[in-house]
């Protein structure tokens, strides 16, 4: 039986139920006292914009399964392009812009294109490297068209008030390609389902509990999509999506307080640097009901610190999961500080909690090679470190265009179901809960033992000068030499003397007593997406010329 589904029936439903509810709002400069000017459009506003686009889309010929590069900054102009391009069928093609150019440009070009819908600098990228467009047909601009040519946005949405007959999209159809960063491998594209969109949104709704009221704050622009089939208000933040690590903390809280904000995204370099000012002003924020924060671990000291700002019934949540499969496990604040914390600080891996829903996980023996067959001999008993893998309808099946990435990353099941290896390790105990210990291709083997960096960078993170520390392993595997970078959270003025300390520590737990090569940094080099995942593999490269291995 086919199944039939396309998220853009999900905004006609909310158009249908509120809609004189703001769907998105957007802050669009100040007055002369300073205050937030705002712009916003209702849902039904957004549904009948995005079906006059659909209208101009598909006269120009951006059709069902037309691949279109979208480059359009968060705003009113990304909510009504994408919405419209999920009524036509078009099929969005999202690149991070904050990967550098050079690599997002591999990225478009391996989607092999046929429409360019952009803002005026993505349209000037496009004209100065033209190499990377060749397969592109159609061209739409976002502004003001100038020597370039192709439609404008404008020129597209001038068809009358009238539904857009939607297309019969499948639930195995593509919905999108959404690449990923490329901060722990070669950036791939992720091909989306109109089934996975749709099993996304059932997902957060019963696990968040998505109320009716809710607004949202969504400083992760991508996942501003999801608010409007949740019903949510999106209110856009005045920052740049980018950089996160350097957002205005009071720009943030100026939003929340604006317009009551209930739900907020926040990856943890947003989360520590607003968590900071609010907890050094003393400022609460009694509205917010949850925060989401994911991207990268989120240390319990974060979580604890932000907390200070939130009503005794708001949580923190940590959902854990990749550009492949999100969210597909989670946990909440209250049990993170109240029991998980501590062990997290000993050792034991950071708590990311139970299988959300009807999702499936298994711990794999951990190998780099394919596998082409889930059996019960590549298991892991309990409390044992292995592979994380997962399955769920929310669960991509495969990469666009690379077999070798699939063969790698996906294990095929009876049925036609596909387990998606995470690439990340973990362990479960006893209460189902699952404990990270970090990227498989950052464990480090010395030949005598296995060290895995989560675990090992929470003994080091116990002393009350260290921001943060990172594990990196030097030479080869089966022969590697372990060692600990350092970034404090102050100005160390005697280096020789806390280089000494953390020797000290090291030597103090069994899981860090072999280390005995520790370097300061003090900045780790980081991903662009969230500012939070460290990039191990150029402090290896750093300490391999250190250590002249």
């Amino acid at each position: 039986m086919i199944k039939f589904t396309n998220i853009s029936l999900s905004l006609k439903k909310q158009a249908e139920l509120n809609p004189y509810k703001r769907a998105v709002v957007y802050p669009n400069g100040r007055d002369k006292n300073g205050r937030v000017l705002y712009s916003q459009i209702t849902f039904r506003q957004l549904d009948e914009l995005s079906d006059s686009l659909a209208f101009g889309l598909e006269s120009i010929g951006i059709i069902r399964g037309t691949r279109t590069i979208l480059m359009v900054t968060p705003g009113m102009e990304f909510f009504i392009t994408m919405f419209a391009m999920f009524k036509v069928g078009a099929v969005p093609v999202v690149v991070d812009p904050g990967m550098g150019i050079n690599r997002m440009l591999q990225c478009l070009q391996e989607g092999r294109p046929k429409a360019f819908i952009g803002i005026e600098r993505a349209h000037l990228l496009r004209t100065l490297k033209p190499q990377f467009f060749k397969t592109v047909q159609h061209w739409v601009t976002v502004g003001n068209r100038w020597f370039w040519g192709g439609h404008t946005l404008d020129q597209l949405m001038t068809n009358p008030r009238k539904d857009f007959p939607k297309a019969h999209t499948t639930w195995d159809e593509t919905a999108a390609i959404v690449f990923t960063t490329g901060s722990t491998g070669p950036a791939k594209g992720v091909v989306y389902t109109h089934g996975n969109f749709d099993a996304q949104i059932r997902q957060i709704q019963a696990h968040f509990k998505i109320e009716p009221d809710e607004i949202d704050l969504p400083t992760f622009p991508l996942f501003a999509m999801f608010d409007p089939p949740l019903g949510m208000t999106a209110v856009i933040p005045d920052m740049d999506p980018t950089k996160p690590a350097l957002v205005n903390p009071s720009k943030i809280i100026e939003a929340i307080e604006n317009h009551g904000v209930t739900n907020m995204f926040a990856s943890p370099a947003l989360l520590n640097r607003v968590g900071k000012y609010g907890k050094e002003n003393e400022i609460k924020l009694p509205s917010l009901r949850r925060v989401v924060s994911a991207g990268a671990p989120v240390s319990p000291a974060n979580i604890e610190q932000f907390s200070t700002m939130l009503s005794e019934d708001a949580q923190i949540h940590t959902p854990y999961g990749a550009t492949e499969a999100v969210p597909i496990i989670s946990i909440g604040s209250h049990e993170i500080l109240s029991e998980t914390k501590h062990l997290s600080e000993q050792g034991f891996g950071m708590c990311i909690g139970r299988p959300i829903q009807n999702t499936a996980i298994r711990l794999l023996k951990i190998t780099d090679e394919p596998i082409t067959q889930l059996r019960e001999t590549l298991m892991v008993p309990e409390n044992q470190v292995g592979e994380i893998a997962v399955q769920a309808d929310l669960v991509t099946k495969q990469y666009f265009n690379n077999r070798e990435a699939d063969l790698l990353s996906k294990i095929p099941d009876a049925g036609g179901t596909f387990w998606h290896r995470m690439g990340d390790l973990g362990w479960q105990d006893s209460k189902g809960r699952i404990w990270f210990c970090g990227r498989k291709s950052h464990r480090v083997n010395t030949g005598k033992e296995i060290l895995f960096t989560i675990p090992v960078e929470a003994i080091f993170n116990n002393h009350k000068k260290v921001f943060r520390s990172a594990l990196a392993g030097v030479g080869p595997k089966g022969h590697q030499t372990p060692v600990i970078f350092i970034e404090p959270n102050s100005k160390i003025t005697n280096k020789p003397a806390f280089i000494q300390e953390l020797l000290a520590l090291a030597k103090s737990n069994p899981l860090t007593s072999e280390i005995v090569h520790i370097f300061i940094e003090k900045n780790f080099p980081v991903d662009i997406r969230h500012n939070s995942k460290i990039f191990r593999e150029q402090l290896a490269i750093k300490a391999a010329k250190k250590l002249k291995l």
